[in-house]
């Protein structure tokens, strides 16, 4: 497992029980897989360090995007690598990303590239502003982004962000965001948990509710552009599509290429976790099934926990620490409700957000209940 963070420490509890091992790969001392398994220390480019760590595994995966897509293509030659350095490599780079959206016949918000100041100045006058400037690489949970809300302010976003290159996207009047998790083996062989309603705050996840309200038309046509995607990219493992809704139809907006955090409450929401899926996946065996198990909210926790005695005396609720420090814009656990139906699990999440002082984190999931009709 390249990567040692709180979906390495997932991946490897979900590994346990299906008697695979997993040894971790990550610089930092304290990463937090190491409660749970084995970790090498060593910079992600450190090529002499990742074959060592190649040599004592079957099989190697990753549990974030921002690894080494060259050195991963060079231990392929020796392990299998799944997913593959080439659906790394794709994803990691958010120009790529869309125009293979474009070529599969995926629908995404209108965009531009900008590279260089004379692409500033060369915008078309047809493009909808306001819009958001991205880079093109390294961004994630609302890092490397900027608001453009004109013309005027391109530039100074462009030099905001480094000057770096970037993508510049429309931005979208979109209903709600929504995001699929799906599964393909080596073989191809693809399964697709239900969609789900995510509930970002200041680019960063807050909460899920499983499965979303959708149209029987709406989740078929997720499915299809998973598939389109996966097929595409040769892919083996769990990745995620995250969409806005538009009317009836969805417009891509990125895709993750490993288990995602809108995907936790599969752990206990879901006959087999994203977790489990994905090891079965990388390691050959047969898939799980992704059907949920009654309804599901996911909750994360950003920057430092909640009261645990104060979440755990409610019923339905599953706590995860991922032992780590308390830190400003750091993920630090997260806790899926789980009932059998919306009206119990709306109930439930009242009696969270007033135990935990979390009442502005579950109205919104709570208005997307009653929105169901």
């Amino acid at each position: 497992m390249i990567g040692g963070g709180q979906l390495a420490r997932m991946l490897a509890l979900a590994a346990a029980p299906l008697g695979v091992r997993v040894l971790a790969f990550d610089p930092a001392p304290d990463a937090c897989t190491q409660s749970v398994a084995p970790v090498q220390q060593a910079d992600f480019d450190d090529l002499a360090a990742l074959h060592v760590f190649a040599e004592r595994c079957e099989f190697i995966t990753f549990d974030f995007e921002n690894v080494s897509a060259p050195a991963l293509d060079e231990l392929s030659a020796t392990r299998p690598v799944r997913p593959n350095a080439r659906a790394l490599a794709l994803t990691q780079d958010r120009l790529s990303e869309k125009l293979l959206f474009t070529r599969l016949g995926i629908g995404v918000a209108e965009f531009v590239q900008i590279a260089t100041h004379d692409d500033v100045r060369a915008i078309p006058a047809s493009f909808k502003f306001p819009a958001i400037l991205k880079t093109r690489r390294f961004g994630y949970d609302g890092k490397g982004q900027a608001k453009v809300p004109s013309v005027s302010a391109l530039e100074s976003s462009f030099i905001e962000l480094g000057e770096v290159p970037c993508v510049l996207e429309s931005r979208v009047r979109f209903e709600r965001e929504l995001s699929l998790i799906a599964v393909r083996s080596a073989d191809g062989e693809m399964q697709s948990y239900p969609l789900v309603e995510n509930i970002h705050v200041d680019g960063i996840l807050s909460a899920s509710l499983a499965p979303a309200c959708v149209s029987d038309e709406l989740a078929l046509q997720a499915r299809d552009y998973a598939r389109l995607l996966a097929d595409a990219l040769g892919y083996t493992g769990v990745f995620a599509i995250e969409f806005f809704q538009v009317g009836g139809r969805l417009l891509a907006n990125e895709v993750a290429p490993r288990v995602h955090n809108s995907g936790h409450w599969t752990i206990e929401g879901a006959e087999t976790s994203q977790f489990e899926n994905h090891i079965r996946a990388v390691t050959g065996l047969p898939l799980g099934s992704p059907a949920a198990r009654g309804v599901s909210c996911m909750l994360n926790w950003i920057g430092e926990l909640p009261d645990v005695r104060a979440a755990l005396a409610v019923l339905g609720l599953h706590w995860h620490d991922y032992d780590k420090e308390p830190r400003a814009g750091r993920k630090v656990g997260h806790a899926t409700i789980t009932a059998p139906d919306f009206d119990q699990l709306a109930q439930r999440l009242m009696i969270v957000g007033s135990a935990l002082g979390r009442e502005t984190q579950v109205q919104p999931i709570i208005d997307a209940i009653h929105a169901r009709g």
